[in-house]
């Protein structure tokens, strides 16, 4: 099956100049005078995505990644390369962009259609669709300069999925607005998807890359840094954003058992060992629902450090968190000097049965971000199996009680 998004090569630059003089210096010479220094955005980017594919797109702040699906969808050009699409393009890129501030928000869900190709004897139908999805009320025909961005990302993304694209591009809108309509534009676009949509997603959020992608591309720099499901992916990216000076490192290697395991962190402290306990201090990977388990972390520290933080992570099978936390937010605080240390962490596995797996990290204060000293993914997986309570499904085993009110009936 062919691809339906080739991308070839594909660079972008920019100028960058230091002030207006320079580049009116620059036209005026015709070029001759070079005033500005270039800053490439994108560098030899190449990729393909085929039809019904959902294809997440991740990466920090300035990688890259808008630049691409601007090129994309022809908002600018590529300085080299080229990238092609085949089929019709519904996107939502910067909020409201296309959108008239004057005109009302029917009036611009009309142009946006129009724009997209939709043949106007379709718009009687489709705008009582957009309304509805939209729950915008009045403001339908109110001035688009009135809504908040939380409304206008409502009717942009109702205008652009209300007709089911060949091709779905989406760049953190729905980061924007309350949670009921996040919620409920997810729902559109796994429904979309399903009907054989291609799918490009840009988004921070890992568990709706997770949710929603078949596959992620990683992004750094203007490259393509990484390529694979979204769980490797995301883990790689984890250890990338920690990467804050030149000696630390980055390690990805399958084990023998074909897991992915990611480790990255400037060494200011190892962690020599994890061990995961049952109740009774035996070690064991297998455990019941509801069963107490420790998990020991040997962490030795090569220098002192301030605040220093241990912390744990557990993720289901589909690398989805499911529960994280660390001596920092219990207000633990740790030795500041050399030496070893092991902190034990007693929980219950109230979780569903399946396989689990565990990150432990050692950083300082609350998250790994400024100052990681070591992540270790999927330092050990666990099995929790079958309890002795009342079945259920889910990744949680929540206490419930259940009581019957004011039953009556003939005898």
């Amino acid at each position: 099956m062919s691809a339906v998004i080739v991308s070839s090569e594909v660079s972008k630059k920019y100028k960058r100049y230091s002030n207006r003089r320079g580049r009116l210096l620059e036209w005026l010479s015709g070029g001759y005078i070079v005033a500005h220094e270039p800053r490439w955005v994108l560098r030899d980017v190449s990729f393909s995505v085929s039809p019904g594919e959902a294809v997440g797109i991740i990466g920090h702040n300035g990688a890259g990644k808008s630049t691409l699906l601007k090129i994309l969808t022809g908002a600018t050009k590529p300085t080299s390369g080229k990238i092609e699409a085949q089929g019709r393009i519904a996107a939502l890129l910067e909020l409201g962009m296309g959108f008239h501030p004057e005109f009302s928000g029917r009036q611009n869900a009309i142009m946006s259609c129009q724009l997209m190709g939709i043949p106007n004897h379709c718009l009687g139908e489709l705008l009582p669709a957009i309304e509805k999805f939209a729950e915008l009320g009045d403001y339908m025909d109110q001035p688009l300069r009135t809504y908040s961005s939380g409304m206008q990302m409502r009717l942009a993304f109702s205008t652009a999925t209300v007709f089911r694209p060949e091709i779905l591009i989406v760049d953190e809108a729905l980061s924007v607005g309350d949670a009921y309509f996040q919620h409920k534009s997810i729902s559109r676009i796994r429904a979309i998807k399903e009907q054989g949509t291609t799918l490009l997603f840009v988004s921070h959020d890992p568990g709706a890359v997770k949710t929603l992608c078949d596959r992620a591309l990683l992004f750094d720099r203007g490259r393509i840094v990484h390529d694979g499901t979204p769980d490797q992916v995301l883990d790689y990216y984890n250890a990338l954003i920690a990467k804050r000076e030149t000696d630390e490192e980055i390690k990805q290697a399958e084990r023998e058992s074909g897991r992915t395991v990611t480790r990255s962190g400037n060494r200011r402290a190892e962690i020599v060992a994890v061990e995961m306990l049952d109740g009774a201090g035996a070690e064991a990977r297998a455990f019941r629902v509801g069963e107490e388990a420790v998990i020991r972390c040997h962490v030795r520290y090569h220098e002192k450090i301030r605040n220093a933080t241990i912390g744990i992570l557990l993720r289901d099978r589909l690398g989805n968190d499911i529960f994280g936390t660390n001596t920092f937010a219990h207000a633990l605080a740790l030795p500041e000097s050399e030496g070893e240390i092991v902190v034990d962490f007693r929980l219950t596995l109230n979780l569903g049965w399946g396989n689990y797996s565990l990150t432990v990290a050692s950083h300082s204060e609350q998250v790994h971000v400024a100052d990681n000293h070591d992540w270790w993914d999927q330092a050990l997986v666990f099995q929790v199996v079958a309890g002795s309570g009342p079945d259920f499904i889910g990744a949680a085993a929540l206490p419930v009680e259940i009581v019957t009110h004011g039953w009556s009936g003939g005898g």
